[in-house]
């Protein structure tokens, strides 16, 4: 195993590693019609269940924060793509063997929902411990493989529909479940390193609870989930609509394209993200995404909104990865700290379609309205950025004064000795 003692290949299998959370995103929804005609389970039952996911996904991020760096990572990553096949794989016999279908569907998707938290939980700290520089850009990567796994799981799952047919799906399901069991073994002899130092003290949730740097980037990260999902979440009704195609091609066709746009930025940034200063560059995106929410709802075209949705999903590519990436620059906690922004950012997923549905509501069902009261995620994230990068100027200010002052001192002896010299 010695081609697997580099840490690029701990790079590989993280990227590998975080397309199975795009299995466990994607994929089940594809099957919800199916499940309603097969099962006879009716559509708000099996809607429940993408809030049984989101929920579960909650109750990980937080329990990790305690057990994540006593037990490694390593060992939470092989669990997680364990509960992930499993849970594929109940997916295909509970619902027909339990008196209960439902039952059946609902442990399905508790089982895979808990691997997928903690796979959230636990890529980001592999990264961040990794040896080497720029390691934003390889933040932004690792997240863009989520996106194109996104692509890649609706287009090979249509096409797979498409030539076998959906009554086929459990042969997809088991295939599927490959993925993690694979996952398992690469990730088993990769090296992983550690985010603890030598000699400092432990990982404190207490003491990042306290940390008041740490709630402005979980106030970040929430917003920046929250502007991402509040789109993401609607998207086949705006490509349904922007379109004119059926609500079948709406809902493979719209969360496509906006995985797509994002993981087309995120790719982007992994690739020249060290010409370009991040928080600038999120400024920037949150300042974009606004502009996309406006688009997507002031406009009277189709046609752009659209648009607005394509460039929603471009620009907010970068958000969640790049805060990740500035906190764990500023804050050293170990995998407490992503495990709670984890939990922050899930809170905004969970709280942005909320209220696109609230305000939706009170004005008879408007979609855009709904996603116009949302733009306030992305508008407080770009002022949320602006007051932190004001804030950090003079502090740097002061930082170089200091450094400029040190050098003086530095020099001062060395002339005196010069004239001593000279005399």
């Amino acid at each position: 195993m010695k081609k697997f003692s580099s840490y690029k290949s701990t790079l590989t299998a993280c990227y590998s590693q975080c397309t199975i959370q795009s299995i466990v995103a994607v994929f089940a929804p594809l099957l919800f019609v199916t499940f309603q005609n097969e099962y006879g389970v009716p559509l708000n039952k099996i809607t429940l269940l993408i809030a049984v996911n989101f929920s579960l996904q909650l109750c990980v991020d937080f329990a990790s924060a305690f057990f994540i760096d006593k037990i490694g990572y390593r060992a939470c990553v092989l669990v997680a793509d364990f509960f992930v096949s499993i849970g594929l794989i109940f997916l295909t016999v509970l619902p027909s063997r339990l008196p209960d279908p439902y039952t059946g569907l609902f442990i399905a998707n508790a089982v895979y929902a808990i691997g997928s938290g903690l796979l959230e939980v636990s890529l980001s700290p592999v990264i961040e411990a990794c040896p080497g520089e720029y390691k934003e850009k390889k933040m932004s990567l690792l997240h863009s493989f989520y996106s194109w796994g996104c692509v890649a799981v609706v287009g090979l799952s249509s096409l797979f529909f498409a030539t076998a047919g959906a009554a086929r799906w459990k042969v997809l399901t088991r295939l599927w479940a490959v993925v993690p069991a694979a996952n398992a073994v690469f990730f088993t002899f990769v090296p992983v390193a550690s985010l603890k130092e030598e000699g400092a003290p432990p990982f404190s949730v207490l003491s990042l609870l306290k940390n008041r740097t740490f709630w402005q980037f979980a106030l970040i990260i929430a917003c920046a989930g929250a502007a991402e999902v509040s789109v993401s979440q609607w998207a086949s009704a705006f490509a349904e609509k922007g379109l004119g195609v059926s609500k079948a091609a709406g809902d493979l066709f719209g969360p496509a394209l906006f995985a797509l746009c994002m993981g087309v930025s995120r790719t982007l940034y992994g690739k020249f993200g060290d010409r370009i200063n991040l928080q600038s560059a999120m400024t920037v995106c949150s300042a974009l995404c606004t502009a996309a929410y406006l688009f997507a709802s002031l406009s009277s075209s189709p046609v752009l909104s659209l648009f607005g949705m394509a460039l929603c999903g471009f620009s907010v590519g970068l958000l969640w990865p790049g805060a990740l990436s500035l906190a764990s620059a500023r804050i050293k906690n170990g995998g407490a700290l992503f495990a709670l922004l984890a939990l922050a950012g899930d809170l905004g997923c969970v709280s942005g379609p909320s209220l696109v549905g609230c305000f939706a509501g009170l004005f008879n069902d408007n979609l855009k309205i709904g996603i116009l009261f949302s733009a306030v995620f992305p508008l407080t994230l770009s002022l949320v950025l602006i007051f932190f990068r004001k804030k950090q100027a003079p502090r740097t200010k002061r930082l170089n004064a200091t450094q400029s002052n040190d050098r003086q001192a530095d020099d001062t002896p060395a002339n005196d000795r010069q004239a001593d010299d000279r005399r």
